[in-house]
C-alpha cells in the first residue's frame, strides 16, 4: 500500500514540474520580448520628454514577469516608459496574433494623462507579463473602452513623444504594418474631436526599407474618440537637434534589432 501511495505521490509531482515547464514555456512563447538593458531602458523613457521635464519625472522599467515597475520616483507630476506593447495594438479590426518583439513606444504622460491614458500600456503589460494570449488581450482592452471602463482624462493635458526614435503600427485603424520612424511630436489630449473640428490636416508619409518618414506643419487628430489626440510634430529644426543629441543612444539601440535603425 504505502509502495502504491509512493509512485502516486512521484507521478504527481513529475505532472506538476511537467504542466510548470509547459506554462512555462507557452507564456514564453507568447511574450518574445528582450529587456533592453536598464540604463538604456531609461534613457530611452527620458527621451520621450522636453529637456526641462526629465530631471524629476517617475520613470518605470518593464519587468517581463510583472509589467511595469518604477526604475525611479521623480516628484514634477510626469511619467516616462517605453512600451513594448503600445496602446495602437489594440485599434482596428485585425487580429493579434501574436506580441512583436521590435515595437518600442517611448512615451510620457502628465499627471492627468497618467491617471487615464497611461493605465491601458499597464494593463495590456501586466496582463502580457502573466501570459494571457495576445488575441485574448486585445479582446479584453477593447471591451474595456467601449464599456467606459478606461475614461477620458479630466481636464487638458499633454502627452510629450519628443523621442528621435518611435517603432509601432502605421495606421493601426486600418492594419498592423509597423515601421520605425524619427518622428517628435506632442499629443494634447482631445476627447471627442475630430479633424473637422480643428481643419487638421494629415501628415505627409513616405517609407524607406523598414522606416518611415513622417512630415508636416498643422495639427490633426489621432484616435478620434474619449481618447483622441490632436498632434503637432516639432520642426526639422528641433527633430536634427534631437537626433544629434541621442546620438550615442540611436548608435546603440541599432546595434540591438536591424529595424531600430533609422530610415535614412
Amino acid at each position: 500500500m504505502r509502495k502504491v501511495q509512493t509512485i502516486v505521490l512521484i507521478a504527481g509531482l513529475l505532472f506538476s514540474l511537467a504542466a510548470s515547464a509547459e506554462n512555462t514555456q507557452t507564456r514564453e512563447g507568447r511574450n518574445k520580448i528582450e529587456p533592453l538593458p536598464r540604463d538604456l531602458e531609461i534613457q530611452l523613457a527620458l527621451s520621450a520628454l522636453p529637456l526641462h521635464l526629465r530631471d524629476n519625472a517617475t520613470v518605470y522599467v518593464l519587468n517581463l514577469s510583472k509589467g511595469f515597475e518604477v526604475g525611479r520616483k521623480g516628484t514634477n507630476g510626469f511619467h516616462a516608459f517605453v512600451a513594448r506593447t503600445g496602446d495602437d495594438s489594440f485599434r482596428g479590426s485585425w487580429p493579434l496574433t501574436e506580441y512583436r518583439d521590435d515595437i518600442l513606444y517611448p512615451i510620457s504622460f502628465d499627471a492627468a494623462g497618467a491617471k487615464e491614458q497611461m493605465r491601458v500600456f499597464f494593463d495590456a503589460a501586466e496582463m502580457q507579463a502573466k501570459g494571457t494570449p495576445p488575441d485574448e488581450l486585445k479582446k479584453i482592452i477593447k471591451d474595456r473602452y467601449k464599456t467606459g471602463y478606461y475614461k477620458a482624462p479630466d481636464r487638458a493635458g499633454v502627452s510629450y513623444m519628443v523621442s528621435p526614435i518611435l517603432r509601432t503600427y502605421v495606421n493601426p485603424e486600418e492594419s498592423d504594418k509597423v515601421a520605425t520612424s524619427n518622428n517628435p511630436h506632442v499629443m494634447y489630449y482631445a476627447p471627442n474631436v475630430s479633424n473637422e473640428d480643428i481643419g487638421g490636416k494629415a501628415p505627409s508619409i513616405s517609407f524607406a526599407g523598414h522606416g518611415m518618414i513622417v512630415s508636416g506643419p498643422y495639427p490633426f487628430v489621432i484616435m478620434p474618440g474619449p481618447h483622441g489626440y490632436m498632434i503637432q510634430l516639432l520642426g526639422l529644426t528641433e527633430r536634427a537637434a534631437i537626433t544629434k543629441e541621442y546620438e550615442e543612444m540611436l548608435g546603440r539601440l541599432c546595434k540591438i534589432k536591424e529595424v531600430w535603425c533609422l530610415p535614412k
